[in-house]
């Protein structure tokens, strides 16, 4: 799943300000109890929510006008997504909102957020919440098998709410590729015998930070320790089988690693085109979707690594100066709900995986989930097999910021 993404420099802004916010600021009067559902809906009635979520997949631009539509038409709340390139951007808004003493009648009522923006925010206080436990579907909510009660090993707390989950899957061609590859090792030695032919998106693009996770959780002797914060390991040390790595595969890569994808549906028309064979995405269901759609030949499928692939869930936050908490909440809240839930996995609106604890739920949701045709390119959840843990967002930040000295422009 293409998710919502970080720049180094932008984030190291918005860290330094949260460095300024002393305290977390009280909750206001006026907010909304999470815990009176019948009030928070009354409340959100007429309220217009601006949802700040990246902006670069057509598909979900389109799921998410669905919602608008939906809650629109069920709880009388107007949803406008405002489309970023960059999640810090809306992170740095709630900042600058802050630094000028804007507690109240903020700009930005709900975030696609994750990882680095989130404990951001978190640290410095700048959240609405806890509110996620009280949302009515968060009891279809599978919190014991998926993690969703933490974000690159932030504890999330109830200040944000998950609606998808995405893991690591390769795109590839079976027309000029036989069979899977097994893991980061066989990537770039098939890449090595087949220069020109493999790419990934541009960190800090999120899914080109996220291949240099992958290679480094699969290739590290360690990956223990990339459950701490950077600065407590020996970085140097840890990450230099990454930087050996990519020494040995940029040269081969598509354009001789020149240039890559901006983003990570930039590498559809790539294998579309045929310019490419292997690409790397964050949604098991998106090769299905453009099969369906036809932006991909039906040869595609996909395959994850025999030791697992990264996985996350993604979450919603409510800013602790939203304007519309209420009605944040109620479009939280139908995220979470069987209806919506089933349509994001459908892989002809978006192939999302679900969240949701399909035993908790009703025999007709159930039956309706189970009907469900995941598409030709899409594995079981038996297929795809064990999902690795997050890096703490620290490892994140600091690999991009290197990639870009070692192999982007600033080299």
């Amino acid at each position: 799943m293409a998710g919502p993404r970080v720049h180094r420099s932008r984030l190291a802004a918005c860290l330094a300000l949260a460095l300024a916010v002393l305290a977390a600021p009280p909750v206001a009067a006026a907010d909304p109890d999470p815990a009176d559902w019948p009030g928070v809906e009354n409340a959100a009635r007429g309220q217009t929510v601006y949802w700040h979520a990246w902006g670069g997949s057509a598909p979900t631009n389109d799921f998410i006008a669905w919602v608008a539509g939906q809650v629109r038409a069920r709880n009388g709340v107007d949803l406008i997504q405002v489309k970023l390139a960059d999640t810090a951007d809306a992170v740095g808004r709630v900042l600058a909102e802050k630094q000028a003493g804007q507690d109240s009648e903020g700009g930005v009522d709900l975030i696609w957020i994750n990882g680095p923006n989130f404990a951001a925010m978190k640290s410095a206080g700048l959240l609405f919440g806890p509110f996620a436990g009280a949302l009515p579907n968060w009891q279809f909510a599978d919190a014991d098998c998926k993690p969703l009660e933490s974000d690159f090993t932030v504890p999330t707390e109830g200040y944000e709410s998950p609606w998808a989950m995405a893991q690591v899957v390769f795109m590839y061609d079976t027309a000029d590729i036989a069979a899977p590859l097994a893991d980061m090792a066989a990537i770039r030695d098939w890449a090595l015998t087949h220069p020109g032919r493999f790419t990934y998106p541009q960190p800090p693009d999120f899914l080109g930070t996220t291949f240099l996770k992958q290679v480094l959780v699969d290739i590290t002797s360690d990956p223990d320790v990339l459950q701490h914060p950077a600065e407590e390991a020996d970085y140097a040390a840890v990450t230099a089988p990454l930087w050996a790595y990519l020494d040995a595969l940029t040269p081969a890569l598509w354009r001789g690693g020149r240039a890559y994808p901006a983003t990570g549906p930039a590498q559809i028309p790539l294998i579309a085109d045929d310019e490419i064979d292997l690409a790397i995405s964050f949604s098991p269901g998106e090769a299905s979707t453009a099969i369906a759609d036809h932006r991909l030949p039906p040869s595609v499928r996909t395959f994850v690594l025999k030791g697992g692939t990264l996985g996350n869930a993604s979450f919603v936050a409510i800013p602790y100066n939203s304007a519309a908490k209420a009605g944040a909440m109620v479009v939280a809240n139908f995220l979470l709900s069987p209806e919506a839930q089933l349509r994001a996995q459908d892989p002809a609106v978006l192939g999302y995986g679900t969240v949701l604890d399909l035993a908790r739920l009703d025999a007709a949701d159930r039956d309706a989930f189970a009907a469900l045709d995941l598409g030709v390119a899409t594995l079981s959840p038996a297929e795809l097999g064990m999902v690795r843990p997050e890096p703490h967002p620290s490892w994140m930040s600091r690999i991009a910021e290197d990639w870009q000295h070692r192999y982007g422009a600033g080299r």
